[in-house]
């Protein structure tokens, strides 16, 4: 089995709205091992085992740090699953995997898109991670799932890139794809409705429920290669909720990595 790294990025600089997310990597890993739950997952994989070496957290100044750090980690032979954070950190983690993986998919879980070619003249904001990803050629597939917040920019860039959005309009989680290269998976909490996530700075109601995001994660069939969890803000949450939620996906993620 590969080893898997844990690495923890404290950044939230491009965030629009408002700030917090840089906060939540040591408040998911304090509700993962708080005691409230057992390390295994649905599928009774333990994930207290010696293959998975936790790095800590890393605050981050400048932005394409983050690329160097999950670089390093990737060299080491490790899957890696990150802790944010903004979404924007996706590119320059997806711009380290793209070194080792030129052939991968992506599930990105979310309520929007972020497909913006820029979002308040910042090119890397938070709203515009997979337009960088889908340019650069980062990935063969970017499938989306959760989305309701789409607008007419956002559609074009998604027919540009040839992106394949399930809106929860009409979702069917029956129609999402088999992938058939490496997978990332992007789970951005406010995928999910914020009756089951309020700890987000974005709330789009009409949202995923964790059963749902939790049995998409179980049905994969393919290779998940590497992972993140991105906008927890901490500031925003209600009596941890969006904390355990974020550490149960974390551990369902990490049991399919393994």
């Amino acid at each position: 089995m590969n080893r898997i790294i844990i690495q923890g990025i404290q950044f939230d600089d491009k965030s629009s709205y408002q700030k917090g997310p840089k906060l939540a990597p040591p408040l998911i890993r304090e509700a993962l091992h708080c005691g409230s739950a057992n390390m295994y997952t649905e599928n009774l994989v333990s994930i207290e085992n010696t293959k998975i070496d936790d790095k800590g957290d890393f605050e981050i100044s400048e932005y394409f740090d983050i690329e160097k750090i999950t670089k390093d980690h990737l060299d080491t032979g490790a899957k890696v699953l990150t802790l944010g954070g903004d979404h924007s950190i996706t590119f320059p983690i997806m711009k380290a995997h793209s070194l080792k993986y030129p052939k991968l998919d992506i599930l990105h879980i979310d309520a929007h898109s972020d497909l913006y070619d820029d979002f308040e003249g910042d090119k890397y904001s938070h709203a515009c991670p997979f337009a960088r990803i889908m340019e650069n050629g980062f990935a063969v597939k970017l499938v989306q799932v959760g989305i309701r917040t789409l607008n007419s920019h956002q559609a074009q860039q998604a027919d540009k890139f040839n992106v394949e959005i399930h809106q929860m309009k009409d979702l069917d989680l029956t129609q999402i794809p088999k992938f058939k290269n490496p997978l990332y998976i992007s789970l951005d909490m406010d995928g999910f409705d914020p009756a089951y996530a309020p700890g987000v700075s974005h709330h789009e109601p009409g949202g995923l429920t964790s059963r749902q995001v939790i049995d998409l994660i179980q049905n994969i069939e393919t290779e998940i290669i590497g992972a993140d969890i991105v906008e927890y803000n901490p500031k925003r949450d209600f009596q941890n909720m969006t904390a355990f939620l974020a550490a149960k996906m974390m551990k369902e993620i990490l049991g399919k990595m393994m």
